[in-house]
């Protein structure tokens, strides 16, 4: 709320808020900009805010602000409380700050909401959590609270549904604000939410941090028409939870954050350029990645990827492995460390799972030695992992040059879908998952590439977890269009027998399939998206949408 000395104000808001930046300071408190600007100028010279450089694909370069010791200080004399009491009672200590400079991600997007917010019902008040299943709570001039929830990009179904349950059962509001990081996430988190006893709300996170107040980005979770913020607040309920969180129980005056050449691993998130970013995330999300796949992917030169690996390599982030001749890359411990902060994720089961380090330093660098039990699983079968990996690379290649785009792609962990069949719990655990977009038509797409179905009974075993998916209506509703099952064998022979498969199972269940079948020679020859795929119902070979 806006103060007698816009000073104080920038300082009382960066100590309920962190990291925010001018343009935000100038929205929440409702001082002009160049009031903000001059403020933050001559709170800077003395030394009482520190900067901090951020940028990301979704928020563009800016100067992020901390207070320091002298800050806190300065505070706590404007408002007669002892620093000690405001180190416990907002989040203005050192372990505070490093805990939200390791989710600067979600909070520039969420404080950019929050602005969004303010320029619909001014003033507000802002909170925000640590530990609660919310990142921040709104509360209106009427007292109403709204809830703002980010859910990470590599949080996986059980820690989301955990998540979730603890929103259910916890403090009720006036409304929920969800922001999801793609349509699938997207879809399933608003199947899930239908039960929620209280107003939620759910949009792409890319969408909220660029929309206004009265772009229609919002929808419910039973699949209303689209909705904007402003239309939204006006269906929010009348509940005023304010939720408070334990404190910290150890606390310190901020440090100065002395430049190195090896940032501190809570500081790396708003050291890394949003390109930087991206490798991480490729990396992370396919480990084992040979250097020339993940230029592709990325849709850089190779020289340029040297130069967006550097920094990750010096910092210690990645790491590189010469298995079966070529170098491939993974994350280290740092590395997964950073993925994990900023989602919200346990960085205890990221590395349970992924860590590519080895059991011990005199090791070999064979699969019995790797640390990460997924990992572990995909190096083993090294030769199926390098396929995948090279088909969506020669799909984004090959898209980007026809004016297409693979907007998502995402691995197994995350391409899974989990649905109720005849009263069993069912899946399909496709080797990726991935979505097309070319002139504002999107084509979801799953990927098997298949190296053990090599007879009728394990062709038809592959078969049936899809036959059971598209037998009802959950493609529809977990992608809003019916993606097409993409099946490439090694050899043209077996791409026959699965055909004729697949052709008899479809009969025999009475359940269609968007099947598309081919094999490693025509993909080579002709690309993902030429004509190197047949279905069950024509023997010549046409586009992958023919």
């Amino acid at each position: 709320m806006r103060t007698g000395d816009p000073v104080v104000s920038i300082l009382s808001w960066l100590s309920q808020l962190p990291l925010l930046d001018r343009l935000e300071l100038a929205a929440l408190s409702g001082w002009s900009r160049s009031a903000v600007y001059r403020a933050v100028k001559a709170l800077e010279r003395d030394r009482l805010v520190e900067p901090v450089g951020y940028a990301s694909d979704l928020i563009a370069p800016t100067r992020r602000y901390t207070l320091t010791a002298a800050g806190l200080g300065r505070l706590a004399e404007s408002d007669c409380i002892e620093a000690a009491r405001l180190l416990h009672e907002r989040p203005v200590s050192e372990q505070a700050r490093r805990l939200f400079l390791g989710r600067i991600d979600a909070l520039a997007v969420l404080y950019r909401l929050c602005c969004i917010m303010a320029d619909i019902a001014f003033p507000i008040q802002i909170r925000c959590y640590r530990a609660l299943p919310v990142d921040l709570c709104l509360r209106l001039a009427d007292g109403r609270t709204i809830a703002l929830v980010r859910l990470g990009r590599i949080n996986e179904r059980r820690s989301l549904a955990r998540r979730l349950t603890r929103l259910r059962d916890g403090p009720a509001f006036a409304a929920v604000l969800l922001l999801a990081p793609d349509e699938t996430r997207l879809r399933d988190t608003a199947r899930r939410l239908r039960a929620m006893p209280q107003p939620c709300f759910l949009a792409l996170e890319r969408d909220a941090a660029q929309a206004g107040p009265d772009a229609r980005i919002w929808g419910t979770p039973s699949a209303s028409p689209a909705l904007s913020l402003r239309e939204a607040l006006e269906l929010a309920g009348h509940n005023k939870a304010w939720p408070a969180e334990r404190p910290l129980v150890r606390v310190s005056t901020p440090v100065h954050e002395s430049s190195t050449d090896r940032p501190a691993d809570w500081s790396l998130a708003a050291s890394l350029g949003p390109s930087e970013k991206r490798c991480l995330d490729l990396i992370g999300d396919w480990p084992w990645l040979r250097l020339d796949h993940l230029a592709t992917l990325h849709g850089v030169s190779r020289t340029r990827l040297r130069g967006l690996l550097r920094r990750s390599g010096q910092w210690g982030l990645i790491a590189r492995t010469n298995v079966a001749g070529q170098t491939r890359l993974t994350l280290s411990h740092r590395g997964l460390a950073l993925l994990a902060r900023q989602d919200r994720a346990s960085v205890g089961d990221l590395r349970k799972r992924w860590s590519a380090e080895l059991t011990a330093d005199d090791a070999a660098t064979d699969w019995r030695n790797v640390r990460g039990t997924r990992s572990r699983q995909l190096l083993r079968n090294l030769t199926h992992t390098e396929a995948v990996h090279g088909f969506l690379a020669a799909l984004a290649d090959q898209a980007r040059s026809n004016g297409w785009a693979l907007a998502q792609i995402e691995p197994t962990h995350r391409a899974s879908r989990y649905f109720r069949f005849q009263d069993r719990f069912r899946s399909v655990q496709p080797d990726a998952f991935g979505v097309l977009r070319c002139d504002g038509r999107d084509q979801p797409f799953f990927l098997e590439w298949e190296r053990r179905a090599i007879r009728p009974s394990t062709m038809a075993a592959k078969l049936a977890p899809y036959l059971r998916y598209y037998s009802s209506k959950r493609p529809l509703e977990d992608h809003g269009a019916s993606p097409l099952v993409l099946v490439a064998f090694e050899d043209e022979l077996a791409a026959d027998h699965f055909l004729r498969v697949a052709r008899e199972e479809q009969v025999r269940t009475g359940v269609s399939l968007p099947l598309r079948v081919s094999d490693r020679t025509a993909l080579s020859q002709r690309g993902p998206l030429g004509s190197a795929w047949r279905t069950t119902d024509r023997t010549a070979a046409g586009s992958v949408f023919g």
